[in-house]
């Protein structure tokens, strides 16, 4: 994290989630004054109850929120109202630098609804007066069994031979620090993991780690948010930003830290699916 403005007042919108929790940690640990806002602490983004205390006197904000549903026009209504409360309440206080967390290949996948809205809250952030930045993260560590659930059949898991770059949630919430700290991109910066895998590769050793089992079958027409993927539609571009946490580091101690199984899943699938790409 750069040593700008150290004193500035840092508003985390989804502060209570996987991300915005361990944004507020990490600011904190480093003598930032960051404060979670999410319904829990009375701040809606939804309605506008609490934005305009809780942004008094703030300089950025991170929106790291996320819907309650998934479904195509809920999560579009979510992320449009919300943003624009949010755009029209920091234009009010006078915040200096909006932070979005998006994701890397929202514009290569439009039969998704969730990312489509995706699209839709970077181009209103895009289009208002506040300076931003927009950073887009790959899929998360912590999502690799929702999406094996999304994807078994059965005793079988069916997914398709493509790359892709994830990255564990604590490099995502540094990565949103890092930037949240600094000047305004007014653009976009990637984020990923150290190492790309094959999605069929990653999810059998996420298996095997945890004795779940499942076989995993490599499908080149298995669906991802609805759409057969392209090798490289899931994959960050040559200048993104790179995490530190291996997954066989991640894993270790994430294995270490859960039972195995024997049960076959029971998550609904559609909700899993969109849960697998999800920022919450």
């Amino acid at each position: 994290m750069t040593n700008e403005g150290s004193n500035m007042k840092i508003v985390v919108i989804g502060g209570s989630g996987l991300i915005g929790s361990k944004l507020v940690t990490m600011l904190g640990e480093h003598g930032r004054q960051a404060v979670a806002a999410s319904p829990a602490s009375g701040v809606n983004t939804l309605t506008g109850e609490g934005l305009a205390e809780v942004l008094e006197g703030a300089s950025v904000v991170v929106d790291v929120s996320n819907s309650p549903s998934f479904a195509d026009a809920p999560v579009l209504e979510f992320f449009k109202t919300s943003t624009r409360n949010l755009l029209t309440y920091e234009a009010a206080a006078g915040v200096g630098h909006h932070v979005a967390l998006s994701v890397v290949g929202c514009d290569r996948l439009p039969d998704s609804g969730y990312l489509r809205a995706k699209i839709a809250q970077e181009k209103l952030i895009r289009e208002s007066s506040i300076p931003y930045s927009i950073i887009r993260a790959t899929q998360f560590f912590e999502f690799v069994k929702s999406i094996a659930d999304s994807a078994t059949e059965g005793n079988t898991v069916h997914l398709p031979p493509v790359r892709f770059q994830p990255m564990a949630a604590d490099d995502v919430a540094s990565a949103v620090g890092r930037v949240a700290t600094g000047s305004p991109l007014n653009g976009i910066v990637e984020v990923a993991g150290p190492e790309d895998y094959r999605f069929d590769e990653l999810i059998s050793q996420s298996l095997s780690a945890r004795k779940e089992p499942r076989d995993v079958i490599v499908d080149p027409h298995a669906r991802y948010f609805g759409k057969e993927l392209s090798e490289r539609w899931l994959f960050p571009g040559d200048d993104a930003q790179l995490g530190e946490t291996r997954f066989e580091d991640w894993l270790g101690r994430s294995a270490s830290q859960n039972p195995p199984t024997n049960s076959q899943p029971t998550a609904d699938a559609a909700t899993s699916k969109e849960a697998s790409g999800a920022r919450r």
